[in-house]
Parts: C-alpha cells; structure tokens; sequence
C-alpha cells in the first residue's frame, strides 16, 4: 500500500468542493433551505479521529520498540487501511462542507445563513482534524527501514 500523498486529498476535496457547491446552489434553487447539518456529525468525525489514534497508538509503539506485547499483523494492516480511509474521507468531508460554504459566504448579513456559514466551517475544521488524524496514523504504521533496523 502506498503513503496517502498530499495531492490525492487535494484532488477528492476539490471534486467533493464542487459536487457539495453544485448540489448546495441545485437544492437552494428548489426552493429549500441550506443541508441539514447535525451538531453530531461533527462529534462522530471527532470520535472517529480519536479512534484511528488511538487504534495506531499501540503499532507505533510497537514501530519504537516497544515491543512488550505481540501485535497482530493482520490488526496493524487493518489500522493502516483504516488510517488511510480516514483522511480519505476526511478529505471529501472539507470538500463538501466548503462547497456548501461558498454558497452561503454572499449571505453573511442574514442571521440564519450566518450561523449556517460557521457550522460548515466548523464541520470543515472537524473533517481537517479526521485527515490529520488518518495521516498521523498512517505514518505511525509505516514499517522502519531496513537499514534503520540494523
């Protein structure tokens, strides 16, 4: 499995940005309000977060020796796919919530649209902390070197 690179998170929030925009201006033009946006979708990308650490805790200790319990390598392939899963969606996640707050930036002087701006800004903090956290992970899951092994 490759290292997740900077540009592909790039690449899936600028597409999410664009589909979350599109579908934002589509949904408005219908006659509706701005997407729903839950209090807890924002603690569950944060529970998240911390669950992708703390499941990588335990293989970067193992990855600096401290090597005092076992550890599964199937349990340490299965934290990296899930780290890289992580800053994956993350990054969809703060495409899609700065979609949605492109389209309500022109409204700041509404109070309800406002408030609607800073929960998506929020959520994009949010969505930022689950891709740090999945990229933390999955370099704490990184096998060393060969040569820094000897």
């Amino acid at each position: 499995m490759t290292a997740t690179t900077f540009r592909v998170l790039a690449v899936l929030a600028l597409v999410a940005g664009v589909v979350g925009f599109s579908a934002m201006r589509l949904w408005e033009s219908a006659g509706r309000g701005a997407f729903p946006l839950p209090w807890s979708a924002l603690a569950g990308m944060l529970v998240i977060a911390g669950a992708v650490l703390a499941v990588g805790w335990p293989v970067r200790r193992w990855n600096h020796g401290q090597r005092d319990r076992r550890l599964d390598p199937l349990r340490a392939a299965r934290t990296a796919v899930l780290a890289k899963a992580s800053s994956h969606s993350g990054a969809l996640l703060v495409g899609w919530y700065a979609g949605q707050a492109l389209v309500l930036l022109p409204d700041l002087a509404i109070e309800p649209r406002r408030e609607r701006l800073v929960a998506c800004l929020l959520a994009v903090a949010t969505a930022g902390a689950l891709v740090a956290a999945g990229l933390v992970a999955e370099r704490w899951c990184r096998l060393p070197d060969e040569d820094d092994q000897t």
